[in-house]
Formats: C-alpha cells, structure tokens, sequence
C-alpha cells in the first residue's frame, strides 16, 4: 500500500502486513494491560500478627476474667495488630510473547492509517530547542496533540516537546502500544516508518 505525505504530493510505498492488518481488539487490549502492568513498582507492604513487635506476652489469663479469649495484643482482630492477609512486594509483570507485541503494533497502527491519524512527514528535524518552532511546525501539519516518532529523537526536539502536556515525543526505539493508543494523532518521520516496517514486516 501507499502512504501520502503530508503537505505534498509524494507517497511512500510500505507493507501490507505492517501497516493493512486486521483489527485485533483483545490483543491490543492483553498487550496493552500488559504494558502498564509491567510498570507498576509492587512495592506496597505490610506486616502480619507475626511481624509486628510486640505481643509475646498473654494478655490476660485464659479463664475467669470474663472477657473472651486472648493469647497477643497483636491480633489482627485488635488495634495495632497485624493484617490478616498482609500484602507483600511482588511483581505484577504479565508475559507476553513476542509474535503477540508485534501483532498488537501492526494492529494499532493500520488502525490508525484507516481513520487517518498517523501524519507521514519527510522529516521533522528543530533548528534549536525552542517550543514556540514546534508548535509552529506542528500547527502546519494541522496537529494541535498527538505523540511524534522519529527515527532517533535529538535534543532540539526533546526539549521542545517536554513543556508541552499534549504532545510527546519519542524514538522507535522506546515507543510503545500505550502512547500509540492514547495519540489522538501520531506525526512520524519517513525514516521512523522504514525501521518500524523492518521490525513488523
């Protein structure tokens, strides 16, 4: 298939099996929670009746008092006591194969060349690292927010898309399903496109 440049008359021949693929919902959705799931720290932590100091000691003798029976002060039953099923650091990572992450990639993006959202440029290179030339640069693709990939992400580019809460930038080396997903338009250099060809064709 053919992908017209955007602000010319020029076309960029690209694979089918890359960028003409089905949809796949669930798989976009299984990589996707996949994805955010891998970043969660899974850190939290808490104690059980056996970890929490205290409480060696009976608090009352077993029959006579009238109360109910007690053998620690730091039952999960009473205040200060530990948690009955306490949470432990763990890992929330999901496995996902290899052929599943790249079909889901070529499942997001010829979607988003079906509804016209992936913005093919030449190049998009800034002079300095000045927001204002981005905007400007941006607002004659007709991109106002959206994620922006090229092939190896300078520090002109870099710097001028930071201060901006709408628009990210990236490389195709760390893009990935969660930000090609929440782009309401995805402006991508011809360049960035070839070596994305290479990994999905």
């Amino acid at each position: 298939m053919d992908l017209k440049l955007t602000g010319g008359s020029k076309t960029v021949s690209v694979a089918d099996s890359a960028f003409a693929a089905e949809l796949n919902e669930p798989l976009i959705h299984q990589v996707v929670t996949a994805y955010l799931a891998g970043g969660r720290s899974g850190t939290k932590a808490q104690k059980t009746r056996s970890e929490v100091a205290g409480g060696g000691s009976k608090p009352w003798r077993q029959k006579g008092t009238g109360r109910a029976r007690a053998g620690s002060i730091r039952s999960p039953l009473w205040r200060g006591g530990g948690r009955t099923f306490a949470a432990k650091p763990r890992s929330h990572a999901q496995k996902v194969n290899r052929k599943m992450y790249r079909g889901a990639l070529r499942s997001i993006l010829s979607e988003l060349v079906r509804q016209g959202r992936l913005v093919l440029v030449d190049e998009l290179k800034l002079e300095a690292p000045k927001t204002r030339q981005l905007l400007s640069r941006l607002g004659e693709l007709g991109v106002t927010r959206g994620l922006v990939v090229v092939d190896r992400l300078d520090d002109n580019l870099f710097l001028a898309s930071r201060n901006l809460a709408e628009v990210h930038s990236c490389d195709v080396a760390t893009l990935n399903p969660v930000a090609l997903v929440g782009a309401e338009k995805v402006v991508m250099s011809v360049a960035a496109l070839r070596r994305i060809e290479g990994w999905l064709a």
